[in-house]
């Protein structure tokens, strides 16, 4: 519990407007973007280190429990306060810091939305790749939380390799500044890679030194439709092998085509087994020519349906498809598990016809669709969350995906994140020696174990 004199102790150190306590605005910090929901006892919503320090610093004291938060679209039930306690809400650190042309970095607070870095980044001709689904609203500092990713991640990578540097609040309270500005750096332990991904159980990220790399002159992309799954999985490599690395190669299963089919209406093959969606970008005469190659060997590669899309417009009218994958799917049920399993390129078709069978098995519609190129597949199982024995079979379902993805080699997460949803899960992922090095770095930085309990590792 959240004694009255530490909620006014907080009400001092931050000012009584940035403290919240009513039922209808603890609400608002109860849920994220999955069904999970638990209020927490107190919202705090700094504007600076100082202050984030000095919550995190009582609530270590008085061993209350306390989430740093983000713009709240975490997909794994990372945010969910569920021993009550304190949320630290961080959308009020939202400045650009810095825009470092000359070295090409951006420092930023973590409250800054990741489509707003990218546009800033843009006007100076310079690019911030990670592109999570939900980069309108989601903040960089969750990003870094969850190490995420997004369609870009073959050819750029995800948010850990962008992250040279950070100012973290430890669960004691102290500041500490890992990495910076400089490209190469190896001095001591790599302590910034360890707090991304963490999830917020190991701090509290307040600053980000974000790397920067050249905006591309250009780019274009191709659609081509598969009546053959193993077809569509072998083109990727056959695209590496000739010397492309697209920006983005993104597929769509059956299912997934005639959902958004029937919400777009624009005449998508529906009969199609699989859709990809391929870009590639770099200079004006290299994107012709790779375009050329890429609509090559999809024809090569018994591709039933080629569109070639070179000016922003008929981009737009391929990316449209992909874009309204999740607004589609209400359509079919009210509420969904979106799930994001990494397996081997390899594994692909034998871990869609599971994730098909598994469908049929525990009678749930699952649409699959995700990032092809480097394995990270998006099942999203659909259900009606006021039906109690649909969501024991939407449970079941989740099992059997994590199972056939680390049957194969694969990962529960590519990235998501264990949160809540998947931490009962981890042992079929990670041996427990890796479990319980993880657990004693854990114990090590918040002995107290203030900082978002209850995530990431199983309950035994």
């Amino acid at each position: 519990m959240v004694k009255p004199e530490s909620v006014e102790e907080l009400k001092a150190l931050v000012g009584e407007e940035n403290v919240l306590t009513s039922p209808e605005e603890l609400l608002c910090y109860s849920y994220d973007s999955t069904v999970l929901q638990h209020l927490p006892e107190i919202v705090v919503l700094p504007y600076t280190t100082q202050e984030v320090a000095a919550t995190v610093k009582l609530a270590d004291r008085e061993k209350i429990p306390i989430v740093p938060r983000g713009a709240g679209t975490n997909l794994a039930g990372g945010t969910i306060p569920i021993q009550g306690g304190i949320v630290l809400s961080l959308t009020r650190m939202t400045q650009i810091l810095e825009i470092d042309t000359i070295n090409m970095v951006a420092v930023v607070q973590p409250g800054v939305v990741t489509g707003k870095l990218q546009a800033e980044v843009a006007r100076k001709g310079l690019y911030y790749p990670p592109d999570p689904a939900s980069l309108k609203v989601t903040t960089l500092g969750g990003n870094v939380a969850m190490n995420a990713g997004g369609p870009h991640a073959l050819k750029y990578g995800v948010t850990s390799d962008y992250v040279m540097g950070l100012e973290v609040v430890l669960p004691n309270g102290q500041v500490i500044r890992t990495g910076g500005k400089a490209i190469k750096n190896v001095t001591g332990y790599n302590l910034t890679q360890l707090f991304v991904g963490s999830e917020g159980t190991l701090g509290v990220v307040t600053e980000i030194i974000l790397r920067l790399i050249p905006q591309p002159q250009s780019s274009g992309s191709v659609l081509a439709a598969f009546s053959d799954l193993d077809d569509a999985a072998t083109l990727v490599n056959r695209i590496l092998k000739a010397g492309v690395t697209p920006a983005v190669i993104e597929i769509m299963d059956n299912m997934t085509i005639q959902t958004v089919d029937d919400y777009l209406g624009t005449g998508l093959p529906r009969d199609a087994a699989a859709l990809l969606l391929i870009q590639v970008d770099g200079v004006r005469q290299a994107v012709e020519q790779e375009l050329k190659t890429v609509a090559q060997l999809c024809n090569d590669n018994k591709a039933t349906q080629v569109e070639v899309a070179r000016t922003e417009d008929e981009e737009e009218t391929v990316w449209e498809a992909r874009r309204s994958i999740s607004p589609s799917l209400t359509r079919v049920r009210p509420n969904k598990l979106g799930e994001d399993i990494s397996v081997p390129r390899e594994a692909i078709p034998d871990v869609v016809r599971r994730i098909e069978e598994i469908s049929r098995q525990r009678d749930l519609p699952i649409v699959i669709f995700g990032h092809i190129s480097d394995g990270n597949l998006h099942p999203n199982i659909l259900f009606d969350q006021t039906d109690p024995e649909e969501i024991e079979r939407v449970e079941a379902a989740a099992g059997d995906i994590f199972e056939a993805a680390t049957a194969v080699g694969g990962t529960l997460s590519g990235e998501h994140g264990i949160g809540l949803l998947k931490q009962k899960y981890l042992r079929l992922d990670l041996p427990t020696e890796t479990i319980e090095v993880m657990r004693t770095v854990k114990r090590a930085l918040d002995p107290n174990n203030i900082m978002n309990p209850g995530k990431i590792f199983p309950d035994n």
